[in-house]
């Protein structure tokens, strides 16, 4: 089952106050009187895929409109992938989209459950639905919207000189701008570069060493303070251990005391255990006051006042200080910051050669890129000549034979992301017109219809799901309204099509009809959609035919026209069956017309005739 849309409801929109459209998998058709809300159908549509929120659009005395369509999807598809990674939900394949615009203006959106910006229904909708109303035509206009068009005209012939000259343009790209970023910079990079050679050259003068910062910043301290550090460790001693020159009978040093007290402990240590561990305790501690009174008389004797070295070691950490300055935080961090500098310079000095082996490369590039641009310019000309002359043919039977589609192709001077080609389709509205823009050279009407016929050409060359077209139909009518009728049918061959029309001709092709049926209730109009069945949709026929819903004359041609659209759905490509000619071309003489029983035609056969159209004597009079 391919995707599509399968039901939309609408309220709060313009005339519309409630409405249910369920709608078929092929050519739905929707119909209805003057101001009954068949265009708010299409509006409500268009906002349901992301179009602009109008606040005026809301239905007086509502505070809101808002519309939700469901939608099948192909399960792990890519818009299924899309809902899935914004959050949403999908149900059986079923996509809920909902939005509700305020009457302040405010709009919100719900994709599968999940609130989304409008921006989301729009990414959307390019894989989803084409509405082709009077405003939603302009897209065909945007360059970039004609030249993908052509482009999946062209198809797989397309496919993979293109695909390899976006991959070549994608480097040529990041080549040309890193060259552009090295040419340009070359001041600044050779200034770079003279910054970090003298900062290179700075530290290699001094040559640091990590950690020797802080060994110096010792060794000054024990210098500076090498006196009073001699005198302490003196003192210290002595007080340990007493000068044994000395003739003071009163100088008892710690290593005496402490003799004495084990003495004393040892005496009687056999006669209480825990005495004898303290006797052994007192001994460990008179070894160790004597190993640290050495070490105290060793340390006196090394310590030495050394003004040169003082100075020595002042000097050398002024040095350092300057470079923990500019580079670091101390030596080690100097030297980390002359490493990274040290590779900067490579990196510097080897831009030279970088520039010139990507000017290489970006010479090799370019030629390719050349070569690749007119492969692409090639089929796309050729791709051009095939597309305008089956739009012209399209339109020939869309009541527009006098006009000429062509594919203008001129080459830019600079290499574009798809090609050096900027497409503009043109139209002539009569052979001694010279081709000029769409926007110039087509009307809305006829713009509609170069939609459809663009449309009818591409069926079948990876259709969009679902079309939507208002007023394709426009200013048109007999046989031209059956050509539009028929193509509308092709197209729903390969795509489910939504068309809001006011002629029978094209809404007797319709798998489904729908009418917007309108009721009056004072300055209140309300409106609901209801599908037909075959014999409502025969008056509803008869009425836009004859405007009378009963007429007989008028049903009875409904009833013909139903069979001869039914009969007349050849296979895309066969010419219409010769019933369907003469249908086509008596009901177009007659509008206007007067014949031998002496009335003009409304929309059919008005003369009380009881004879079907198909063989009705019309003869035209000026």
């Amino acid at each position: 089952m391919r995707p599509r849309v399968e039901e939309v409801r609408i309220q709060g929109l313009g005339v519309i106050e409630e409405a249910v459209l369920e709608l078929s998998p092929g050519f739905n058709v929707v119909t209805g009187e003057t101001g009954a809300g068949k265009t708010m159908v299409v509006t409500g549509l268009g906002l349901l895929f992301g179009g602009r929120a109008d606040p005026a659009r809301v239905r007086p005395g509502s505070d809101k409109a808002g519309v939700e369509g469901t939608l099948y999807i192909e399960p792990g598809g890519r818009v299924a992938q899309q809902v899935e990674d914004l959050g949403g939900e999908i149900e059986d394949g079923r996509l809920i989209i909902s939005r509700t615009v305020s009457a302040e203006g405010r709009s919100r959106t719900w994709l599968g459950g999940r609130s989304v910006p409008v921006g989301t229904l729009t990414y959307l909708a390019e894989d989803l639905v084409a509405v082709h109303g009077q405003m939603d035509q302009q897209r065909l206009l945007q360059p970039g919207r004609q030249r993908a068009a052509l482009d999946r005209y062209a198809g797989e012939d397309l496919v993979k000189p293109l695909r390899a000259y976006e991959q070549a343009y994608k480097r040529h790209k990041q080549v040309s701008e890193e060259l552009a970023e090295l040419t340009s910079r070359a001041r600044e990079r050779a200034q770079e570069a003279d910054v970090l050679r003298f900062g290179l050259e700075e530290i290699e003068k001094v040559n640091p060493r990590a950690g020797e910062d802080a060994e110096l910043k010792e060794e000054e301290e024990r210098l500076s303070h090498a006196d009073a550090l001699r005198g302490a460790a003196t003192t210290a001693h002595g007080a340990l251990v007493a000068d044994p020159m000395s003739s003071a009978e009163s100088v008892r040093d710690a290593i005496s005391l402490i003799g004495e007290a084990r003495a004393a402990v040892e005496a009687v240590r056999d006669f209480d255990p825990a005495l004898g561990g303290l006797a052994d305790r007192l001994a460990e501690a008179g070894y160790l006051v004597s190993d640290v009174a050495t070490e105290l008389a060793a340390y006196a004797e090394s310590v030495e006042a050394d003004p040169a070295r003082l100075a020595a070691v002042q000097e050398r950490r002024s040095l350092l200080a300057g470079l923990t300055r500019k580079y670091g935080d101390d030596a080690a961090g100097v030297l980390a910051w002359a490493e990274r500098a040290a590779q900067r310079v490579a990196e510097l000095d080897g831009d030279d050669d970088r520039i010139e082996e990507l000017t290489r490369e970006h010479e090799e590039l370019t030629a390719r890129l050349t070569a690749l641009a007119a492969e692409v310019t090639a089929v796309r000309t050729a791709a051009a000549e095939r597309f305008g002359e089956a739009v012209t043919a399209e339109l020939a039977a869309l009541a527009m034979p006098h006009a000429r589609v062509v594919v203008h192709l001129t080459q830019s001077e600079e290499f574009g992301p798809h090609g050096v080609d900027e497409v503009e389709l043109r139209m002539a509205a009569h052979p001694a017109a010279p081709p000029l823009p769409l926007n110039k050279g087509a009307s809305g009407g006829e713009l509609s219809r170069v939609m459809l016929a663009i449309e009818v050409v591409f069926a079948g060359a990876d259709p969009v799901p679902t079309f939507v077209f208002d007023e394709v139909d426009a200013g048109v009518g007999g046989k031209a309204a059956v050509e539009i009728g028929r193509r509308l049918a092709m197209l729903a061959r390969t795509a489910q099509v939504i068309v809001v029309t006011h002629l029978p001709q094209v809404a007797a092709f319709a798998d489904q009809h729908l009418v917007v049926e309108k009721a009056s209730d004072g300055s209140v109009v309300r409106s609901g959609v209801v599908a037909l069945d075959h014999e409502s949709r025969v008056r509803e026929l008869s009425r836009m035919l004859a405007g009378m819903e009963d007429s007989e004359l008028g049903r009875a041609h409904a009833e013909e026209l139903l069979s001869i659209a039914a009969a007349g759905r050849p296979d895309p490509g066969l010419p219409l069956s010769p019933t369907l000619d003469l249908i086509s071309e008596r009901w177009a003489r007659c509008r206007g017309s007067s014949c031998r029983y002496g009335e003009v035609g409304r929309s059919g056969p008005a003369c009380g005739s009881d004879r079907p159209i198909t063989t009705c004597d019309v003869t035209d009079t000026p």
